[in-house]
């Protein structure tokens, strides 16, 4: 689950809706079972971590990974890419049982590209 802070409000849909819906329909054009092996990296990921950014997650260069059918279904476009990545990032988080929240942080005074998500204890409903 995904909360905003300092409110606590869940997340519940994901930003760039109509992107991510044609990205998502042009990924599964390009490998009908890319998203869930997407989907599975990136919850290992998360079963692992207290705190990640999503544009650390990748590296460089995609050839070869679970993440390379994005940059196919984004029309080999970088910034799409890194973009739609961010958005499944979003989705993945959205959806697990625990919960998260995130934020824009800086590193050395330097903004951070991606989104900073951090587990947080559940808000009581």
């Amino acid at each position: 689950m995904l909360y905003s802070v300092p409110d606590l409000k869940q997340i519940e849909t994901v930003p760039h809706t109509v992107e991510y819906r044609r990205w998502c329909t042009a990924l599964d054009e390009v490998d009908p079972q890319a998203y869930q092996r997407i989907h599975h990296e990136l919850q290992a990921r998360f079963d692992g971590r207290e705190v990640d950014t999503s544009s650390w997650i990748p590296g460089s260069d995609w050839t070869g990974t679970v993440f390379q059918p994005i940059y196919e279904a984004c029309g080999e476009d970088p910034s799409a890419a890194a973009l739609f990545f961010g958005l499944l990032v979003w989705q993945v988080v959205m959806d697990r049982e625990d919960c998260w929240s995130f934020g824009r942080y800086d590193k050395e005074g330097i903004p951070i590209k991606g989104m900073t998500y951090f587990r947080i204890d559940c808000p009581r409903e």
